[in-house]
């Protein structure tokens, strides 16, 4: 049987991180001087890609490296707050069982990840690529590939945003999206996902 490889994203994917992550998204634009998220149009924005928001939220390229480290190193301090979507742990250790190989590729820290994670659904884990740039899941993707040595046509990607699906495509590997994350499931079906997943234990049907 050939080997199958799951390569998920961590916020809004794995975990839902989207109440903290606001917290720290304002903390940021107070600091780096960008305006901060409105509460009251977050359907909206939900509905946009990364570069998009960017510029509704007039972040300059430049400064996205220090604003993610920053947001990173703030949001570590709130992993007790962070909390696997239902069903997820669940989820995780079928795949395993089923002897799925699971990565996470992340923009996130390794360590806020692994912390939210906690050590056994963590030890689930075969790859984690984490610290990726706003832009640059790519190059984590391809080591992981190289790491796991599975086929392209065996691997899919899990996610929640249109960069999620955009990186999958510049992979050449197959997206799913999920219902639950940051990117309304409108905004994903527009980039062709392979697979949609409603809820975490959809992932055991595919």
């Amino acid at each position: 049987m050939n080997r199958q490889l799951i390569i998920f994203d961590f916020d809004g994917t794995l975990a839902d991180t989207l109440p903290v992550f606001v917290d720290v998204f304002d903390q940021a634009a107070d600091k780096y001087g960008f305006k901060r998220m409105d509460r009251s149009r977050t359907q909206a924005l939900r509905q946009l890609d990364a570069r998009q928001i960017m510029a509704v939220h007039e972040i300059p390229l430049w400064k996205v490296p220090a604003i993610a480290t920053f947001m990173r190193s703030t949001m570590g301090r709130s992993v007790a707050d962070i909390r696997l979507f239902d069903g997820m742990p669940q989820v995780l250790r079928a795949l395993k069982a089923r002897g799925v190989i699971l990565a996470v590729v992340s923009s996130n820290s390794r360590s806020n990840v692994v912390n939210v994670l906690g050590p056994e659904l963590a030890g689930l884990f075969s790859h984690f690529e984490c610290g990726a740039s706003l832009f640059g899941k790519l190059p984590k993707i391809r080591k992981v590939l190289a790491a796991a040595g599975v086929a392209r046509a065996h691997t899919l990607l899990v996610g929640d945003e249109i960069r999620d699906a955009r990186v999958s495509a510049e992979a050449g590997i197959d997206f799913g999206a999920v219902a639950w994350g940051f990117n309304t499931l409108d905004a994903l079906m527009a980039e062709n996902p392979s697979r949609v997943f409603r809820a975490a234990g959809d992932l055991l049907e595919h």
